[in-house]
């Protein structure tokens, strides 16, 4: 079943299109859950990276490429991982924010909006008795 114009050899063009037919991924990926799993299992006293990969069905030299992003601190230990406790300061009482007073003007299409001061709200009543004059 070879591709045509896509200048491949036919061998390969058959290899890519079983691949597909298949529906082999490209790249496998591996949890991190289980690379820990491995990684602890090569750890171990008399044990053989080679044999270890087999036994999951991986390449030796992707353990071993492994092994080495985890000596160079750049794999994450999945059992590391855990909470950090952290201590939080008590909130201090909470003090409302001053009210003011909201007055809004609509004459016509303009609208006119303003907050007054609470504590100013006589010269306010005096402001407004001059706007509506």
């Amino acid at each position: 079943m070879p591709v045509e114009g896509r200048g491949l050899s036919s061998r390969r063009t058959q290899h890519v299109a079983r691949d597909l037919e298949i529906g082999q991924p490209k790249r496998r990926r591996y949890s991190p859950a289980l690379k820990a799993q491995i990684l602890a299992e090569c750890d171990a006293t008399g044990a053989s990276v080679a044999k270890v990969a087999l036994s999951h069905g991986i390449n030796a030299n992707i353990v071993h490429g492994w092994r080495k992003l985890a000596r160079q601190s750049q794999l994450v230990d999945v059992q590391a991982a855990q909470f950090v406790p952290v201590t939080v300061a008590a909130a201090g009482p909470k003090v409302p924010e001053p009210r003011g007073i909201d007055v809004e003007f609509r004459r016509g299409a303009a609208t006119i909006r303003l907050t007054w001061p609470l504590g100013a709200s006589s010269d306010l009543a005096g402001w407004l008795r001059e706007l509506l004059r």
